[in-house]
Order: structure tokens, then sequence, then C-alpha cells
């Protein structure tokens, strides 16, 4: 046998074993979070998420909504040099995020083993905003 021909079966085979590993897997919801920032979130986003009193104070302003905590909680940055602290029970995390209207935030999240309670969400101003 030629080595095109080799070549041809070993890729045919490659092939179809990427399709059906693809079907098997796409199913299942699999994830790879591998990455400590995505693990954080991960982990927090599958909890029940409670607010505290002075988050939905902020919460019923108009700078803020739901939503934006939300798309926070998915693609915002953790802030591991303020993160990981023990608080009441839970570990503390500082998450750096955008709101629709593109202003910074920052949630403070405890997270617990069953629940993570947002406690406070702290809204950065930006250098062009403060002239």
């Amino acid at each position: 046998m030629k080595f095109y021909q080799r070549l041809a079966y070993y890729s045919f085979g490659v092939l179809l074993g990427a399709i059906f590993v693809g079907f098997v897997l796409n199913g299942k919801g699999a994830r790879c979070s591998y990455f400590p920032n995505e693990r954080v979130l991960n982990n927090i986003r599958t909890k029940p998420l409670k607010y505290s009193l002075e988050a939905s104070r902020k919460l019923e302003e108009d700078w803020i909504d739901s939503l934006d905590i939300k798309n926070t909680l998915r693609y915002g940055d953790v802030d591991f040099d303020k993160s990981n602290i023990k608080m009441q029970g839970g570990k503390l995390y500082v998450i750096d995020g955008f709101t629709s209207k593109k202003d910074t935030i920052q949630l403070r999240i405890i997270n617990y083993e069953t629940r993570a309670v947002l406690e406070d969400i702290i809204r950065i101003k930006s250098k062009k905003n403060r002239s």
C-alpha cells in the first residue's frame, strides 16, 4: 500500500472519529473550564444567587439591572488579589464587569456551599466620565 493511500485511510478514520466524538459530547453539555477565572464564575452561576439589602437598593436604581449582573457573572474578570477571602462562612470574590451602558462595575459576592450572595455592587467612575 502506498503512502498516500495510508494517509487517506488515516485521515478518513480521524475525521470519522472526530465526528463521532462531537455528536456524543454535544448532547451532554460538556464544558472545559480549566482556567481559575472560568471555574469561579461557573461555580457562582450554578448556585442560586441571593441579593443583600444594599445590592437590592442599587438594583432599583436606573444605571444597572439584573441582566448586567448575569453578563458580569458570565464574562467578568475575577480580581484574585482582592478575592478568595474567608468571610461569614464563605469566600468573598470581587468580580469586575460592565453594564449595558458601558459603565464599569464591581460585584462583591460571598460564595457559600449551597448559595451565592451578592453583597454589593460598586460603580467605578471611568477617567473620561470624571471631567
